[in-house]
């Protein structure tokens, strides 16, 4: 093929995502392709090493694309870098057969096929057609799912028992969430129309048969099979993953001694906040456990609802136009209430890329009707405004100036979540977070993203906790240890500690990215800013950065600092 013919690396990233899309439906239902509706992808070991052949197949094509003239512009730069890291890290993952122990309380497969009925198109009869064939092909791919983990055990490639207990459980209540003989399947197709009302109840049945029988493996034959295994993933195991959610190599050991740094200096600031609560108070978490009972909340589920909403447009017209310029369809958000069984913590999901569906947050109830403010309102600044809302939604609505790619299934952990980490400190700098109950609730999600640092390397690695720590000073880390660390340095519930150490146990790697992404995007303005001098422009600064895409932590703050 003539340099003529070749495609430059954004044209390669798109194809990807095209071929990507065909083997994976539930991607093209995120990005708001109709056509994706009504299938599922291959999860067997055989579609996961077609998957991985597409991967290697466009690096191919990278390669060619990169020697093009013109690929060396900043925009085709940037993309190239962006596909080769992640497709580079995503194969570290496959070609190790990570893939054959994917089993926890989120982001397995078996959530993925649960979850994307939630954004699944279904204002219209045609609509509901196209979920019933969904839903008709659940057990195809949970059956593909546990092909996958059966081969796993066969190779003693276990998954942890800790993560695996609490998947079973998890199964159980969508199987069966209210005691009444009719899962979550069922639930969601009662919406659909009387039209199709046989259908639909029929493949729901047998979408929860599929989750039953998925449940009842798991539980007779994984669980037994793998007792005794470690719930944590070792050193090598871990920097791997480590670099599939950040996008660089890290140094774990420099990360874990800044995870430490951190941990001081917040909970120096914190004794000085909830000191204004409630002098005298022996640690931060008993002036915010007064708050629990005695701070301003929120009483029922859809009110909590409606005041998240409220947040998140008042962010918007307060900051529209002084820190941001944001266009008409990126304005609008939806809050959400999380469906039941879902993991603890909020989550958002952002917009088709055509922003028929909106992006929107998510607030997990765990049956809870009482909602205290303190720990929502810096939480809803990262979920939703100026938080992953605003990055995501920005991301495609400039899609077509960067590539699909960048904008949608290139996403870095790290960058996105380190984005909403360094929105709630914006907002904290510009002056939104003076009340008390809110400011020291900021404090104590800033230290739950320290603490994830500390636990999630110190667990994983077996290090020793270091000799000026108020716990367990030069023990080595343990999951036990690090529950009862997490749980007495957060203002969280039970149920929650117990649901997030799962998640570190689950997706090793994942949860340090939101303090090293902040870092890197704090980096990144401060050299940006030291650039320019007096003529540094935050809001325009920040819409240079929200528009250039994903990138890994290095080349973000190689980006950042040259905006």
């Amino acid at each position: 093929m003539s340099q003529t013919n070749t495609p430059l690396p954004r044209q390669v990233a798109d194809a990807y995502v095209d071929d990507l899309i065909a083997l994976n439906p539930v991607i093209g239902t995120y990005l708001g392709v109709k056509e994706s509706s009504s299938g599922l992808p291959d999860l067997s070991p055989a579609g996961q090493e077609r998957l991985a052949e597409l991967q290697r197949a466009t690096l191919a094509k990278l390669d060619e694309a990169e020697r093009r003239p013109g690929a060396d512009s900043g925009v085709e730069r940037r993309c190239a870098r962006l596909l080769r890291e992640r497709l580079t890290a995503a194969l570290g993952v496959h070609d190790t057969e990570e893939g054959l122990r994917e089993v926890g309380n989120m982001h397995t497969p078996a959530h993925s096929v649960r979850d994307v009925f939630t954004v699944t198109p279904a204002g219209t009869e045609e609509d509901w057609a196209a979920i019933a064939e969904r839903l008709r092909a659940v057990p195809t791919a949970l059956a593909g799912y546990r092909e996958s983990l059966q081969l796993g055990l066969e190779r003693k490639l276990f998954a942890g028992p800790r993560p695996t207990a609490t998947f079973i459980g998890q199964l159980t209540e969508w199987s069966d969430p209210d005691g009444e003989g009719r899962g979550w399947y069922e639930d969601f197709a009662s919406a659909g129309p009387e039209s199709l009302r046989a259908e639909l109840d029929e493949a729901a049945r047998g979408a929860t048969a599929a989750l039953v029988e998925l449940r009842d493996w798991l539980r007779d034959v994984y669980a037994p099979a793998i007792e005794g295994a470690p719930n944590t993933v070792g050193r090598e195991r871990y920097a791997r993953w480590a670099r599939y959610y950040n996008g660089t190599e890290l140094n774990l050991d420099e990360a874990y001694a800044y995870g430490w740094s951190e941990y001081h200096r917040l909970l120096a600031e914190m004794k000085r906040e909830a000191e204004k609560i409630l002098p005298g108070a022996a640690t931060p978490w008993v002036a915010l456990a007064h708050l629990d009972e005695h701070g301003r909340h929120i009483e029922g589920v859809d009110e909590v609802r409606d005041w998240l909403q409220g947040v998140m447009d008042r962010a918007i017209e307060e900051l529209d136009g002084t820190h941001f310029e944001l266009a008409e369809r990126v304005r609008r958000v939806e809050s959400r209430i999380a469906p039941a069984g879902s993991a603890a913590a909020p989550y958002y999901t952002s917009p088709s890329q055509d922003f028929s569906r909106p992006g929107r947050t998510w607030l997990p109830t765990m049956g809870q009707t009482r909602f205290p403010v303190y720990d929502l309102v810096s939480t809803w600044y990262h979920e939703g405004v100026p938080g992953h809302h605003l990055q995501l939604a920005q991301w495609a609505h400039v899609a077509e100036d960067l590539s699909r790619y960048q904008a949608s299934i290139g996403m870095v952990s790290a960058n996105a979540e380190g984005w909403a980490l360094y929105a709630e400190q914006l907002m904290d700098e510009l002056g939104y977070l003076t009340d008390a109950e809110e400011r020291l609730g900021f404090l104590d999600g800033q230290m739950m993203r320290a603490t994830r640092i500390i636990v999630d390397i110190g667990m994983h690695l077996e290090l020793e906790i270091p000799a000026d720590s108020p716990f367990h000073p030069g023990e080595r880390w343990t999951p036990e240890l690090a529950q009862e660390f997490f749980g007495s340095h957060s203002s969280r519930p039970a149920d929650f500690v117990e649901s997030e150490l799962t998640r570190y146990l689950t997706i090793p790697g994942q949860a340090i990215g939101y303090k090293l992404g902040q870092r890197a995007w704090l980096l990144g303005r401060e050299n940006a800013r030291q650039r320019h001098g007096d003529d540094f422009d935050l809001k325009a600064w920040h819409m240079a950065a929200l528009s250039q895409g994903s990138l890994g932590l290095d080349d973000l703050v190689d980006e950042l600092s040259q905006l």
